[in-house]
C-alpha cells in the first residue's frame, strides 16, 4: 500500500504559520495535493490541542478524521520540541518530531510537561 503523507505541518497556534491553518481547511488542502495523511501538530498548545478533541474522531489505531466532513484525508496528532542549547560560541537548534498514538497519550504528555514546566 501506497501512502503519501505531509508529516510536518503546524497549526495556526505556531509562530509566523497562517491563521487558516485550521483542520477543515488543512484536510481541504491535503485532498487537492493528493495527500493521505497529514499531522494535526502542535498539540501541546492548549487551544490547539481543545479543537483537536472537539473537531477529530478516531478512524483508526493512531489515525484520526475530521467528524463534520466527508473528506478522507487522516491526521496523525504530533507535536514539535526544538531543544536550544550553546555549543561554543554558536546556538544550536534541534527540532524533534513527536507523534503519538491517541489522544489520551497526548493528555498525558502535556499533564507531564505542565508538570515540568511549573515544577508541580
Amino acid at each position: 500500500m501506497n501512502v503519501i503523507a505531509d508529516l510536518h505541518l503546524h497549526s495556526k497556534y505556531s509562530r509566523a504559520v497562517s491563521p487558516n491553518m485550521i483542520l477543515p481547511e488543512m484536510a481541504r488542502w491535503a485532498k487537492q495535493k493528493g495527500l493521505d495523511i497529514i499531522t494535526a501538530a502542535d498539540f501541546t498548545h492548549p487551544l490547539w490541542f481543545r479543537e483537536l478533541k472537539s473537531q477529530l474522531e478516531e478512524s483508526s489505531e493512531g489515525l484520526y478524521k475530521l467528524k463534520s466532513n466527508n473528506n478522507q484525508t487522516l491526521f496523525l496528532l504530533s507535536t514539535e520540541i526544538s531543544s536550544i542549547y550553546k555549543q561554543g560560541e554558536k546556538l544550536r537548534r534541534i527540532h524533534n518530531l513527536v507523534f503519538a498514538p491517541n489522544i489520551e497519550t497526548v493528555e498525558k504528555i502535556n499533564k507531564e510537561f505542565t508538570k515540568r514546566a511549573f515544577n508541580l
